[in-house]
């Protein structure tokens, strides 16, 4: 994948890596912590998962973007906007600052703007930074990063387990999906997303606006054709004409966000006593180990 660009930028989306870290140790009911009682078992995980990716992508630059409060414009937009979600878990949630602090002491710039998500950061610096000599890899867990897929931006999607990924491009999307990167937004738009708790089309799931995205190309093509539809479908998408399309302004990532994030400072350049002086404060020498990196 780097071998087609001279650079390659990875991104990293924080809260994915985060939470998969955290739950993926919380399950073996052991919470990790140092002798002061801070828990550190999500950094811990979060780090594991972050070097493999580093190890396997090589890039040369890094960036680690991340949610900024739970109020964005889409909370403004539908105020029931991720409101299913239930409050973060205590043991976690003083971590995401302790997360923070590590990525400084690697030298990574922590992204993140005011009303808007990482994944808006994300799909901004993608938009900002990939071009013919750098490579933008997006490493999360969200295949709604799937609509940022470029020949210039790839998604490593991660499986389960350490070290397996899927990596996205427009041609294995289209491969494995038969979707092009924009079709995301309109199969969301059509489908709602759970997880994100807005419903798009009521009575339509996956299957159906799979079907729909891939015979009429996006919502403008199944709207223009609603008289080819079967009664049933034609029904159920003028009764929720709306929301059709506040669901897909709501799956939309953008990619317009002001932010403040040169290029230079995400250069991927360990400074060792900085990690090693971190690590030990967070009693994890066994990350300097096996990242090889020694304050000498």
């Amino acid at each position: 994948m780097t071998d087609r660009k001279e650079e390659t930028l990875l991104l990293v989306d924080g809260m994915a890596l985060m939470f998969r870290a955290y739950y993926a140790s919380a399950a073996s009911g052991y919470i990790r912590r140092t002798k002061a009682g801070l828990p550190t078992n999500a950094v811990y995980g979060f780090m594991r998962y972050f070097w493999d990716a580093v190890q396997k992508f090589a890039p040369t630059h890094v960036a680690c973007c991340w949610d900024l409060g739970s109020k964005t414009f889409r909370t403004q937009q539908f105020p029931a906007y991720k409101g299913n979600r239930s409050e973060a878990p205590d043991d976690l949630i003083p971590q995401f600052a302790v997360i923070r602090e590590v990525m400084d002491s690697l030298g990574i710039p922590n992204i993140s703007a005011e009303g808007y998500e990482a994944d808006d950061c994300i799909g901004t610096l993608a938009a900002m930074y990939s071009s013919d000599t750098m490579h933008v890899l997006i490493l999360t867990g969200d295949h709604d990063m799937l609509q940022l897929v470029t020949d210039q931006t790839s998604v490593a999607i991660m499986k389960k387990g350490h070290g397996n990924y899927f990596v996205y491009t427009p041609q294995s999307l289209m491969e494995e999906r038969q979707l092009t990167p924009s079709q995301i937004i309109d199969l969301k738009g059509l489908m709602g997303d759970p997880s994100d708790n807005y419903p798009g089309v009521r009575g339509i799931g996956e299957k159906t606006a799979l079907k729909l995205v891939q015979e009429y190309r996006d919502v403008e093509g199944i709207l223009a054709n609603l008289e080819q539809l079967s009664k049933g479908i034609r029904t159920k998408i003028e009764a929720d004409l709306n929301m059709l399309h506040l669901s897909r302004e709501l799956a939309y990532i953008r990619c317009d966000v002001q932010l403040e994030c040169n290029l230079e400072s995400c250069r991927w350049e360990l400074d060792p006593p900085s990690v090693v002086a971190k690590f030990e404060e967070l009693e994890m020498k066994s990350i300097c180990s096996w990242m090889g990196v020694t304050a000498l």
